[in-house]
């Protein structure tokens, strides 16, 4: 018996004498206003990448055709000689970095591996136009945790296709039993006199690409 279990048997112990619980309602809401808005519509387009350029993070959108073009120019941009890949990322989004060197993470690198990678590159699940989040299950093309946490620049492409108006319906096309990290900006955080630090437990730099539309 693990530590785990032996907590919950204690609860269970605890507990045995006491009432039913009541039902919980499960009537939650799974739209973000009053108007429904299909997944990629333009105006959800432009308010994620206004959200997105809120946050300190850049932010560019490219025909679907341009994706090669697009990322290469980012690298560019940011000087890169290595980026991390995860598993199931389309091939076509990084045949334009042919002065990278691609770091797959299949077998996974170690952690000084990530950390010394000059970024990653990611899809994403379902980006959030309300909010500018962008949100990661390690589904093909996503990778797992570490792989966005450790190196300090994370290139993002998000499909046209993924961006949805608010949380509830990101949520409702989320599986709950998958792992999720939420981006909303470059990791940052502020302390009392409201200084603003970047790049404190994640990447200190994020480039999306809005892919489509």
């Amino acid at each position: 018996m693990n530590a785990r279990d032996t907590i919950l048997r204690r609860i269970r112990a605890a507990t045995a004498d006491a009432p039913p619980a009541e039902a919980v309602s499960r009537g939650y809401r799974t739209a973000g206003g009053a108007v429904r808005h299909e997944p990629g519509e333009d105006d959800l387009i432009a308010l994620f990448a206004h959200r997105v350029d809120d946050y300190h993070a850049s932010v560019r959108r490219v025909p679907a055709g341009e994706a090669a073009q697009a990322v290469g120019a980012a690298a560019r941009e940011r000087g890169l000689t290595t980026l991390a890949v995860p598993p199931g990322l389309p091939e076509e989004w990084t045949s334009g970095l042919t002065a990278v060197r691609l770091l797959r993470d299949d077998p996974p690198l170690a952690p000084g591996e990530l950390d010394r990678a000059g970024g990653v590159i990611t899809g994403c699940a379902v980006a959030i136009a309300e909010t500018g989040t962008i949100v990661l299950d390690a589904g093909p093309g996503q990778g797992r945790r570490a792989l966005t946490l450790l190196p300090d620049y994370h290139l993002c492409v998000v499909p046209a296709d993924r961006v949805v108006r608010g949380v509830p319906e990101a949520v409702a096309l989320l599986d709950p039993r998958r792992p999720q990290t939420w981006i909303s900006g470059p990791s940052a955080t502020s302390d009392i006199e409201l200084d603003r630090v970047e790049g404190v437990h994640g990447p200190r730099v994020l480039d999306v690409i809005i892919l489509g539309n």
